[in-house]
């Protein structure tokens, strides 16, 4: 599959360094009696050694000209599935084929969609057991981040209210072709059993998380000015003169669900 021509359309940079490859498949540790889901496998770098260790790998790829190549390649295991479709569309849960069962995800995701997808994928989290993916080392580090981090942010407070979230190491551009302008990471997401804190409204904590993160040099005094009033930042024992990257996850649960009561 080498005469493949890399598409920035589609974001492609695929990986090309056996140990990094090695060390993707030792963390996700897959075990023949699961269900994996790869997204974007290009040239199927991690599909061939899962495919050696799994019974169901279904593929999905949206670039038609890996279509062929792909399938000549791996047709003749019973594990391979190809679907030639959108990730950022599709509906996982047509994989199922019993009750109960859940998808292990993995993909060395397109940076330009990484994190659509994962807001995608969480959407379905009631049936994922874990995903395993490389992104943008940046976007690793804002997901996984703490509170007070300068990475900490919306996309860090969304991804924890549903996932625990744990970096697991960093690749760098040469082990890639073509090389990309930046670093990349591995990041496991591992949707929570049961949620820590559970937001009474999830679109009203959706919104006031985007809101409060909207100004990210301005307090919460200023950038929930039309949610809540200060009283009612300091009635959820948050100091109104903090920002929001100084909150923790249960903190954005609390000044949602208050306004969620005061908006009923």
């Amino acid at each position: 599959m080498s005469g493949h021509k890399h598409k920035k359309q589609f974001g492609q940079n695929f990986l090309n360094n056996p140990n990094v490859i090695h060390n993707i498949v030792a963390a996700i540790n897959p075990k023949t009696d699961q269900h994996l889901v790869e997204i974007g496998p290009g040239e199927a770098a991690l599909t061939e050694p899962l495919l050696e260790r799994v019974a169901k790998l279904d593929i999905i790829e949206i670039d038609r000209d890996l279509i062929a190549p792909l399938t000549r390649r791996f047709q003749n295991k019973p594990s391979f599935h190809l679907h030639n479709t959108d990730a950022l569309k599709f509906d996982y849960r047509q994989l199922l084929e019993q009750p109960g069962e859940k998808l292990r995800i993995v993909g060395n995701l397109p940076y330009n969609i990484s994190s659509p997808l994962i807001f995608h994928l969480m959407d379905q989290a009631d049936i994922i057991s874990d995903m395993h993916f490389m992104l943008q080392k940046e976007v690793v580090e804002r997901i996984t981040a703490t509170p007070g981090n300068k990475a900490f942010g919306r996309l860090t407070v969304m991804v924890q209210y549903t996932c625990q979230t744990e970096y697991l190491f960093s690749v760098g551009p040469e082990n890639f072709t073509p090389p990309p302008k930046v670093d990349s990471a591995i990041v496991r997401l591992i949707p929570h059993a049961t949620r820590p804190y559970t937001a009474d409204n999830f679109i009203d904590f959706a919104a006031l998380v985007k809101q409060a993160f909207s100004q990210k040099r301005k307090t919460l005094r200023n950038t929930l000015k039309n949610w809540l009033t200060t009283e009612q930042i300091e009635q959820c024992d948050i100091d109104p003169g903090l920002r929001a990257e100084a909150l923790n996850l249960a903190d954005f649960v609390r000044l949602a669900n208050l306004y969620t009561q005061q908006k009923n």
